[in-house]
């Protein structure tokens, strides 16, 4: 059986060019049609071809590099430097351009505001396209790992706590060197003491900068590595991170908005990411979809009035619990038009109360002595008040929220959510292996999000009409 062996030594009569390695429909060639698609005066990036000095990258060809190196797991600034020498079609896409790992770094640091602008573009690329019909949106949200230790993040109280323990060493130590200068034989050495309060003073003057931010800030916790992240929790434990939003679009999967908040929970995301897509795709979207963690009903509100159809679950429906209790507040009747509620044992319970504070009505029996001698006594309440019911000052609109999503038709809408919404954070996570942001602060994680949402949505433009049908559509 014979064998092939390599020869690289071997010397050609004509040797090919760069292009002739990457083949036609080689991936690598529609992230480089896409990058020049862009409009890069939009994206907040000036070109000035009559600079003067030493030659800068072309922006582009760097937008290229982070674009198709997020997109393949490569982010770090070494990885790809160490990609544009050893592997081809970075090569052929950086057209043999080499930058350092610092000028890579130094880009994507500089103009983070402009790639977070990216997805932008891409989404009404994708519009363009007919690739996104804006009928219907998913949101959903995903929690990233700060680049930064949960260990160093302080709370209030513990400063104020060090900073009183630190006054004291601090006039410890002016007491000791007034000592020292009457009794100088006996005590240690000034220079020693010196240094000592030197040290002192220098963090006094740090935590009381990290307590007038908290102050500014309104905030009872503080990173003092990356102080815009916030404390998350996911499956891997709790850290220090970002809640990553994207809004998805029903018709082909793809991301039309992304945005990073230190919030820990979706609950005042709804009505901002909704509108913020409807910005980009320029219409009103005919359905609005999101999980549970998203019901805050003002929120939800701000969507439906304007027309458009809310499909989220409330508490027990996203948890699918059937209503057993034969004394559960909804075996209660509640008449309108005398606001009142009728139990099961048809005794009328009214109003009594308004609570603000949790936007709440009260409804409780006229004569409490009915609900103690009530055969239910016992299973229905226990309380010597008798049976308390609270109505929410929305309680129609709730309703209202809840029966829409129950609809056969909204019900299958919904179950479209997981395969549309959730797919783009799985591919993120563990296909390119980015589960932490690399840049700190909120414009950072918001411009790296934003080249994740890129590069997926990128993916799913190759798998709908192949590397050549992309290069065409965009190059018509």
């Amino acid at each position: 059986m014979a064998y092939r062996y390599g020869e690289r030594t071997q010397s050609v009569l004509f040797p090919q060019s760069i292009d002739d390695y990457v083949s036609a429909d080689d991936p690598v060639r529609a992230y480089d049609a896409f990058v020049e698609q862009l409009d890069l005066e939009a994206l907040g990036i000036t070109i000035n071809e009559r600079n003067t000095g030493c030659p800068a990258y072309a922006p582009k060809a760097m937008l290229k590099l982070l674009l198709y190196g997020y997109s393949y797991g490569e982010r770090s600034s070494r990885k790809l430097e160490r990609a544009v020498h050893h592997n081809i079609s970075f090569i052929w896409l950086m057209g043999k351009l080499k930058p350092d790992h610092k000028t890579i770094a130094r880009f994507r640091r500089n103009h983070r505001q402009a790639i977070g602008n990216l997805l932008k573009q891409c989404a009404r690329m994708c519009v363009e396209l007919d690739l996104i019909t804006g009928n219907t949106l998913f949101v959903d949200g995903s929690k990233f790992r700060a680049n930064a230790g949960i260990g160093k993040t302080q709370r209030k109280a513990t400063l104020q706590e060090q900073l009183t323990v630190i006054d004291q060493h601090i006039a410890q130590i002016l007491a000791d060197a007034d000592a020292a200068d009457e009794h100088e034989r006996n005590d240690p050495s000034l220079v020693k003491m010196s240094k000592d309060l030197s040290d002192k003073q220098a963090l006094q003057a740090k935590i009381k900068t990290l307590l007038e931010t908290m102050d500014s800030t309104q905030t009872t916790r503080f990173n003092t590595t990356d102080p815009d992240s916030c404390i998350v929790k996911s499956r891997q434990g709790t850290h220090a991170g970002y809640n990553a939003q994207i809004t998805v679009d029903d018709a082909h999967g793809l991301i039309v908005h992304s945005d990073v908040v230190n919030e820990s929970n979706d609950i005042n995301q709804f009505a901002k990411q909704i509108k913020a897509a409807e910005e980009i795709i320029e219409k009103q979207v005919t359905n609005a979809c999101a999980d549970n963690g998203y019901v805050n009903y003002e929120q939800l509100k701000q969507v439906s009035n304007a027309g458009t159809t809310v499909i989220v679950p409330s508490k027990k429906q996203a948890q699918h619990k059937r209503i057993d209790n034969p004394f559960d507040k909804e075996q209660f009747c509640y008449d309108m038009r005398t606001d009142q509620y009728r139990c099961p044992a048809g005794q009328l319970l009214e109003l009594k109360k308004i609570r603000q504070d949790k936007q709440v009505k009260v409804y409780r029996i006229k004569q409490t002595k009915m609900c103690r001698r009530c055969q239910y006594y016992n299973q229905c309440t226990n309380s010597k008040h008798g049976r308390e019911i609270h109505r929410y000052l929305d309680e129609e609109y709730r309703a209202q929220i809840a029966h829409c999503y129950a609809q056969p038709e909204n019900q299958t809408i919904y179950a479209r959510r997981k395969t549309k919404a959730e797919l783009p954070f799985g591919h993120m996570k563990y296909n390119l292996k980015a589960g932490a942001f690399l840049l700190r602060g909120l414009l950072g994680a918001r411009a790296e999000l934003s080249l994740l949402g890129c590069c997926f949505n990128i993916s799913r433009m190759i798998t709908l009409l192949g590397v050549t049908g992309v290069i065409k559509q965009l190059h018509p």
